[in-house]
């Protein structure tokens, strides 16, 4: 077989971004997955977006990435959350018809001038001199790259548990990727497992709606995509329904048959997203938990219970769920299960995402111990771009915390590591006021297109709508709205900018009119943001040179000396940022490499 610039494993949502990102900066890149039928596969909730993860989902897209394209063409309903609370916490969330996502996902990796698609399992890395110099494939390819990106989710090991039942499988029905799990750990990768479950579906003609609540979607979309004029898609309702007291007791006499608690499961699940069993035994007072009723595509009865995630074993899946309301008769088409695979501890990764341990490696998703497409696509993304700058020999594109929210997930990931599959949260952000979803292109399209991934017809888009923000700040300061200037009236809070009769702005997009309209009304904590980050950004402008001796600083403590050996961050401030690092020894730190600058 060829040789190749880059080798991705892995046809989810990190390796979908990855392969496209070095392949569109014109690298030959070869994307080798177990089932070409699976790529993009939605293994859990038909969704992409929500708190937070919308936010990333439009980073992607700002940098260059496909996400958005692929929901924009393939979304069932659209709903900006949190629209009546602030901006920093307000984002996109869209339900995608699942399969369609999946089939438009291949058809694009297929269409992609520099990218090539192989079935077959990565089994082994050939590494040469500490670099990568290729991969072995499970029916003996051995071939040839300068550079890989890992992004096998949840098949390196995978096993999944339905009661007493349990298969090597990464999802139901699919085969586990074995043995590569295994090679890594012999070449010293810290190794780990974790645990992630998908709910039931059930068959909607089987449903008594009545019984639910009815949540309608926004009319009209709007598009994750900042290149989507506008979304022309049918729009599904989604429903709300809750337990009950008989669900709970179901579940409770049932509980010792769980894997989870019968001691089968040793991986971490998900904190944020327990199972239905978790959340009965966690908070016993609770009187109900919600459930939401999704559909998973336009043609297909499959609907997706959105919050009873769980392990039990088939019989008890069935009595709880038609304990609820509306599933009393549910037919269940799909069980749910639960799937626990190895990790690597992201510790031994450079804020790049190339490994510390195998040179030209790049590891992206839940690889690195992250839950959720998002998490996954935005690592990709920035594994691809920065796989294709070691090809070309520059250097790496690293986003701070104080830029994205693709920087706060990476740092966290890097410095802190984690224990239990990482979900992102506005609250891990200490900038989210200046991190919005609506500013992710001015953000960080310059980024991408100074990388060679985002296309200059974008930068002449970002221009025309930079250049439009400034004209209507403009007309809203020469502007008058009773005794003030309309631009000093949008920053009382009942202001709405589509109120003003203003002659001129009508002839903005409603976009643009908002993009503003928040901008002036938070101008004041902006600023004082604005501060925060530019003492930030002197702290990572600190670099600590990659071959620092950190025994040979005096007056540092062991245990900081021990985290920054670990760690071996890069800057002072992804050093500050260490748990458990005191701030007295960040003070020695900066005066120690201070001192080596210096010569």
């Amino acid at each position: 077989m060829r040789d190749y610039d880059a080798i991705v494993i892995g046809g989810g949502h990190a390796g979908i971004e990855a392969s496209l990102s070095l392949a569109r900066e014109g690298f030959d890149t070869l994307l080798i997955t177990q089932s070409l039928d699976a790529i993009g596969r939605m293994s859990c909730n038909p969704s992409i977006g929500g708190l937070a993860k919308g936010n990333l989902v439009r980073e992607i897209d700002a940098l260059g990435g496909e996400m958005g394209h692929l929901i924009d063409r393939t979304m069932i309903q659209m709903r900006i959350l949190n629209r009546r609370r602030g901006p920093a916490v307000q984002a996109p969330r869209a339900q995608a018809d699942k399969f369609s996502y999946s089939r438009l996902a291949k058809e694009t990796l297929e269409k992609e001038h520099h990218l090539f698609l192989f079935m077959d399992t990565v089994v082994d890395f050939i590494v040469e001199q500490g670099r990568i110099a290729g991969v072995v494939t499970e029916r003996g390819w051995k071939i040839s790259s300068r550079t890989a990106v890992l992004t096998t989710g949840t098949f390196m090991n995978g096993k999944i548990f339905i009661g007493e039942y349990e298969a090597p499988c990464g999802r139901l029905g699919e085969s586990a990727a074995a043995g590569l799990g295994d090679r890594l750990r012999e070449k010293g990768f810290r190794v780990g497992r974790m645990k992630t479950g998908t709910p039931a579906r059930v068959r909607k003609s089987s449903l008594d709606f009545s019984e639910m609540e009815l949540q309608e979607g926004d009319d009209p979309m709007e598009p994750f995509s900042f290149e989507t004029e506008h979304v022309d898609r049918p729009s599904l309702p989604c429903y709300v329904t809750y337990t009950t007291e008989e669900t709970h007791r179901i579940i409770r006499s049932n509980i010792s048959r769980s894997p989870l608690y019968g001691g089968k499961i040793v991986g971490r699940g998900p904190r944020y997203c327990p199972s239905i069993e978790d959340k009965v035994v966690r908070f016993p007072d609770r009187e109900r938990h919600q459930i939401f009723v999704e559909p998973e595509g336009e043609g297909t009865e499959e609907m997706y219970l959105n919050g009873l995630s769980s392990s039990l074993p088939e019989d008890v899946q069935h009595s709880f769920i038609h304990s609820v309301p509306g599933l009393r008769h549910a037919e269940i088409m799909r069980p749910a299960y639960a799937v626990e695979y190895d990790y690597l501890n992201p510790l031994d990764l450079f804020p790049s995402l190339e490994s510390k341990l195998i040179g030209g490696l790049f590891i992206a998703g839940q690889t690195n111990g992250t839950s959720g497409y998002e998490e996954a696509a935005a690592q990709g993304v920035m594994a691809g771009i920065n796989a294709a700058q070691l090809l070309k020999g520059e250097k790496p594109l690293i986003l701070s915390r104080t830029e994205a929210y693709i920087g706060v997930l990476i740092d966290d990931l890097v410095t802190k590591g984690t224990e239990e599959p990482y979900r992102m949260f506005t609250s891990r952000a200490e900038h989210r006021l200046s991190l919005r979803h609506d500013t992710a292109d001015q953000r960080l399209t310059p980024k991408g297109f100074a990388a060679g991934l985002a296309s200059p017809e974008r930068m002449e888009r970002l221009r025309k709508k930079s250049a439009e923000i400034e004209s209507v700040k403009m007309l809203l300061r020469s502007a008058r709205a009773g005794s003030k200037s309309a631009y000093d009236v949008l920053k009382e809070p009942e202001a709405d900018i589509f109120s003003l009769h203003i002659d001129g702005l009508d002839s903005y997009s409603a976009s643009v009119l908002r993009e503003v309209e928040l901008d002036i009304k938070y101008s004041g904590y902006l600023l004082r943001q604005e501060r925060e980050i530019e003492k930030a950004k002197r702290l990572d402008n600190m670099e600590i040179p990659a071959d620092f001796d950190y025994d040979s600083i005096d007056g540092i403590s062991s245990e900081s000396r021990e985290k920054f050996k670990a760690v071996r961050p890069v800057s002072i401030g992804q050093a500050r940022r260490i748990s458990g690092v005191r701030v007295s020894d960040i003070a020695v730190l900066s005066v120690a490499v201070r001192s080596r600058e210096r010569g």
